[in-house]
């Protein structure tokens, strides 16, 4: 055997492990997505469109579509624009800049379920470190049951989402602010560009490809957050934090109509990669060359 044939032997198990694990699981949830399988018979029909059809007039499906874009977009601008800062800050050096590159990467490290009770505990109405801090400024009449009111319960929750992965998004931009060559940046300041004028003209602009990756990931992060979002809330108060997530869950495994979830899961990934492709193109990742 050829020397580059038996390299090609070395790629068998990652291409296996794929198509085991990804291409067969999605190809079988379309081809189930025009079925009526309830996920225990053995024996199902095949009802052609009716479950994409159901989604359309699926009052909780409609709202976790909604909740769904609301969560993404307050976690894809607090994350994207609070770890942009920290990491610019991190970008300066000094002293306690490593120290600090730690603890803003701690949360990540915490299992979403623990970040879940976390801010559980903090979000408490009677016993919470929001509410009591909120009282101990003097400012009583902005406390309630964060979690329990159907207009602030889901940004409630994108907040802890945003909490537990900005330092993951901060390694990034710190990543991506090294690659930019100091010299760009010194020119730029020689030209009498002020910190705004340098920022805006010549850092931003090359962030494009960590800033573009920040923002897919973040977003792919979003609509992932099923476990956080069980954890805290379960899709409550009145569905108002049903995400796309926890509908494809409890659509299959409460209420046994796999068909249904299979065809939410099918829109789910059509939509996530839409919008993935969509935020690519906007910040034009591929667009910079030193």
């Amino acid at each position: 055997m050829k020397p580059g044939k038996k390299l090609l032997l070395f790629f068998l198990p990652g291409i296996a492990l794929y198509l085991a694990l990804f291409v067969y699981p999605t190809l079988t949830g379309i081809y189930y997505s025009f079925t009526d399988w309830d996920g225990l018979s053995p024996s199902y029909r095949y009802v052609g469109l009716d479950n994409y059809a159901g989604l359309t007039e699926h009052i909780v499906f409609r709202k976790a579509v909604g909740n769904n874009l609301k969560f993404m977009l307050a976690v894809v601008i607090a994350q994207t624009a609070v770890s942009l800062v920290l990491a610019l800050q991190l970008a300066r050096g000094g002293k306690g800049a490593a120290a600090l590159r730690a603890l803003y990467f701690v949360p990540t490290i915490l299992s979403s379920v623990s970040v879940g009770f976390i801010w559980t505990f903090l979000y408490d109405p009677s016993l919470g470190a929001i509410n009591g801090l909120l009282n101990a400024a003097g400012l009583s009449h902005w406390t309630q049951n964060w979690l329990g009111n159907v207009r602030f319960a889901i940004f409630a929750v994108a907040a802890a989402q945003a909490w537990a992965h900005i330092g993951q998004m901060v390694i990034l931009f710190v990543a991506g602010l090294q690659a930019i060559p100091s010299e760009l940046v010194e020119a730029a300041k020689l030209d009498g560009g002020n910190r705004w004028q340098v920022f805006a003209r010549v850092t931003w602009p090359l962030l494009a490809p960590a800033a573009a990756l920040v923002v897919s990931y973040t977003t792919i992060q979003s609509f992932k957050a099923f476990d956080l979002v069980f954890t805290m809330t379960n899709g409550g108060p009145a569905y108002s934090t049903e995400i796309l997530s926890t509908f494809i869950y409890s659509a299959a495994f409460a209420n046994y109509t796999f068909g249904l979830a299979s065809a939410a899961s099918v829109f789910f990934l059509a939509l996530v990669s839409l919008i993935t492709f969509l935020q690519f193109r906007v910040l034009r990742a591929d667009r910079v060359s030193y």
